[in-house]
């Protein structure tokens, strides 16, 4: 949710329709994806770069989204080649089409995590969860109906929504300086939300690529998950927001992957900060008695989990658990279940 005090402000009061582009900034246009879930939208820009554009994500890859993209590039964007595609995140929302666009030759800016990750899971094809996914719910304490209908379904695949990868791509990193738009942009890495997430800060006036790293009125989902067990997101996630909070300005135009763009970035990472030290506040007293992380949707969000949503609440609740394990603020043991009881100290 926004806060403090309407800090946040929000220049547009509505997204552009969809297969029209409104321009945000001289040379820089935003538009707006469909995506087949209760997030139902991604947001991509278009930064023009005279003799052709440089394209900020893509969304799914889909019949329909091509379609769109198809209609956006003979109409905003005037028929100008995409020349380069920038992908902030490895998330299929983000990166689906990133191969649809290097197949007509456009170049792949991205960083080297988000690439290794999105074509690593391109390959890696299932017709039934994995065993490490299985043991993994197990560990997470997922509700036994819901494993046993999940282990019984083809789960999702990457390949699913995002183009084959070709090889190649040009790596971006922390540091590094683009030239884009007409504009000169520093990149900071982000983390938490996903690793080695890029946002691209302009030079030359209050621009800010934020990708999902910096949204104004839902907090990006921080999850665990199988190929990395025992990570600590949430630790990366707090460091992130305390370092780029720190280049924060009133003034900045984020613009981000979802919701509208906004005014008040310093407010807005004050709240990501302090939404995450409540969520585990309320966790840590929700841990009185042992719980498995399945357990613990209702402090940390505070709302009732419908299905839709159960997979994400699960990786999040296991990860803000985990963080308080990784710091000694509780300690777990496995249960006959085969589920992670975490306890607070």
């Amino acid at each position: 949710m926004d806060g403090e005090g309407g800090a946040i402000r929000y220049p547009w009061a509505e997204p552009p329709a969809e297969g029209a582009a409104a321009e945000v900034a001289p040379g820089v246009l935003w538009m707006r994806l469909p995506l087949p879930m209760k997030l139902d939208h991604v947001n991509v820009f278009a930064l023009d770069d005279g003799d052709g554009w440089t394209v900020v994500d893509t969304g799914f890859n889909s019949r329909r989204t091509r379609a769109i993209w198809d209609s956006l590039l003979a109409g905003p964007l005037g028929d100008k080649p995409v020349r380069r595609v920038l992908v902030t995140h490895h998330h299929p929302d983000h990166m689906g089409l990133a191969g649809w666009f290097q197949s007509q030759g456009a170049e792949l800016l991205t960083t080297r995590t988000a690439w290794l990750f999105a074509r690593m899971l391109t390959l890696d094809k299932q017709e039934r969860p994995t065993d490490e996914t299985a043991l993994y719910w197990r560990r997470c304490g997922m509700a036994p109906e819901i494993l046993e209908k999940r282990l019984a379904e083809r789960p999702f695949n990457f390949a699913d929504v995002v183009h084959p990868m070709p090889l190649g791509f040009t790596r971006i990193r922390q540091g590094d300086v683009l030239r884009l738009g007409g504009r000169d942009w520093d990149v900071h890495i982000g983390n938490g939300h996903a690793p080695e997430h890029a946002t691209l800060w302009s030079r030359d006036d209050d621009l800010v690529l934020a990708g999902d790293q910096m949204l104004p009125s839902i907090s990006s989902n921080i999850g665990v998950y199988a190929t990395e067990p025992e990570a600590d997101p949430v630790a990366d996630w707090l460091e992130a927001c305390e370092r780029l909070g720190a280049l924060a300005r009133d003034g900045h135009l984020v613009l981000g992957g979802h919701k509208l763009p906004f005014a008040g970035l310093p407010a807005r990472m004050r709240q990501l900060i302090q939404n995450h030290h409540g969520a585990l506040a309320r966790l840590e007293a929700h841990l009185s008695e042992p719980k498995a992380a399945g357990d613990c949707f209702a402090p940390l969000f505070k709302r009732r989990i419908g299905e839709a949503e159960y997979g994400l609440a699960l990786v999040e609740a296991m990860a803000h658990c985990l963080h308080l394990w990784h710091e000694g603020r509780a300690t777990r043991h496995l249960r006959e279940d085969g589920a992670w009881a975490f306890q607070a100290v």
